[in-house]
Parts: C-alpha cells; structure tokens; sequence
C-alpha cells in the first residue's frame, strides 16, 4: 500500500523537552520530525502531537512546537495514545493511514502503533524519525512492529508517496524546500 494524503495522518509521538535530550541521535530524530511537520503542513495532511505527563517530562520540543502550531495536542498517561482512547474525534481516528514519529520507538510508538493496526489501521512508522535511549531497543521495536504489518518507512518515502507525481507547483515546492 501507498501513504496517501488524502488518506493519511501524521503522528507526532512525544518528542518532549525532557525525553530528547536522552535519545540516541535526538537531534536527527527531532530535525527529521520538523522535517516531516513541514511537508505534512505543506500538503495539507493533518498532525497531531502527544505528550506523555507533560507536566513532569516537559512539553513538546520549541522547534517541533513551532513548526506543529496548527496541530491537534493532546495529553496522555498510557504508554500507548491509543489505549489511553484521546484519539476520540481526531484526524487519527478518521483516516485510515497513520504516518508515527517520535520517542521513544520501542515504548510509546511501538505501543501506540500496535494497538492503531489492530485497530485496523495502516500503520507506517517513519525510521529516521523515531528514536529510543539505546539503538538496541528502538531496532528491537522496528523488527517486532514489522512482524505485526507495521511498515518501516524513510521521511522520503512519505515525501514522494504523498506527491505522487513529479512536474507539478506542489512537487518543485517541496523539492525546493524539503528534498536535498
């Protein structure tokens, strides 16, 4: 299956003040996560953004806040988003693609992505995009999410499925902005 725009939802798992210091290669997890907010923002695929315990684990990342200010934000205590049921009336319940990004992989997006296919939904968790403490465990999550029909993607693939097609205004400009 294809991401689709039309069909798809961008999901922002946790990427707090207070977790992503601690996150191996945090910056390339949270430079990739902007990445991915801009072009969703761009074409016009809705976000949404978790934060677990805000409160004592800091909220969502300035530059990540900056570039998701349009967003739907919701707050959660469960491990996974969707098991804490906040997803209730959001763009992540209404589309059939969630495109999952964040801290850490083999705990709240692992856990979140789990319970969102059994739900039924196509879930695709952006590889470069998602970080753990140690490497070990976020491969560890990738390895089980695959064995449950989780796909593992690139930022790119998300970026090229959802233009679907070269020579148009929307591909020269995120091309020109995104693609390097």
């Amino acid at each position: 299956m294809l991401m689709n725009p039309e069909k798809s939802v961008l999901l922002i798992i946790d990427v707090q003040t207070g977790l992503a210091p601690a996150i191996h290669d945090g910056e390339q997890v949270v430079d990739n996560c902007v990445w991915l907010a801009g072009v969703a923002n761009r074409l016009g695929v809705p976000t949404v953004v978790t934060e677990h315990f805000p409160e004592k684990i800091g909220y969502t990342v300035p530059r990540l806040k900056e570039v998701t200010a349009s967003a739907l934000y919701l707050g959660k205590q469960c491990f996974s988003a969707q098991a804490d049921g906040c997803f209730k009336g959001s763009a992540v319940e209404d589309r059939r693609q969630v495109i999952m990004c964040g801290t850490e992989a083999h705990v709240c997006v692992q856990q979140t992505a789990l319970e969102l296919r059994w739900a039924g939904k196509e879930v695709f968790v952006v590889a470069e995009a998602a970080g753990s403490r140690d490497p070990a465990n976020r491969d560890l999550a990738y390895a089980r999410m695959r064995s449950h029909g989780i796909e593992i993607v690139s930022r790119e693939m998300v970026a090229f499925e959802w233009l679907q097609r070269g020579g148009t205004s929307q591909f020269r400009e995120v091309n020109r902005d995104f693609i390097r």
